[in-house]
């Protein structure tokens, strides 16, 4: 399977080939991650990638595949992506505001925190306006996100971030 392939791949799917060992959680977080690195400096949909967590936490869900009786969440080793208004440990969240362009939560969002219990790899966080409120993803920290289509469109918001990034 390609990365493209992986990438398009649904994540229940997904799921279903890592648990069956066709592919490993860090075969799909590297194949998401090169993606995003081809795809995003053009589109913007995400203002913050999270490679080196991604991949840390990707070798942890390699390694627990081989552990005898290691108990698998619904989603492990599925990479996902968050948007930027959800606090997520040890990444930054901006909120698409400059007023939190630094800021780096020391908490999990409830959504994150379920997600990663049900073993879920986050690779980033995608963009949106300031504070979600706009019908354009744009907002001083990150600029615009692009409409893949057609880079004149918007692609809407408030969660354009996440809408090009699929």
């Amino acid at each position: 399977m390609t990365d493209t392939e992986l990438c398009f791949t649904p994540a229940t799917e997904l799921a279903a080939m890592i648990r069956r060992r066709r592919v490993s959680p860090l075969e799909a977080t590297r194949a998401v991650l090169a993606r995003i690195a081809r795809v995003n400096p053009p589109l913007n949909a995400y203002g913050t990638v999270a490679a080196r967590q991604a991949l840390a936490a990707a070798t942890r869900a390699t390694r627990a595949l081989k552990t005898r009786g290691a108990r698998l969440g619904p989603f492990h080793g599925v990479p996902v992506s968050i948007k930027d208004n959800v606090p997520t440990k040890g990444i930054r969240t901006t909120y698409g505001s400059k007023i939190f362009e630094h800021w780096v939560p020391g908490a999990d969002g409830l959504v994150v925190e379920r997600l990663k219990a049900a073993g879920a790899i986050v690779v980033g966080k995608t963009n949106m306006p300031e504070f979600g409120a706009g019908a354009c993803t744009f907002n001083d920290v990150f600029g615009p996100t692009r409409n893949p289509w057609n880079p004149a469109l918007t692609c809407g918001g408030s969660t354009g971030g996440g809408a090009v990034a699929l």
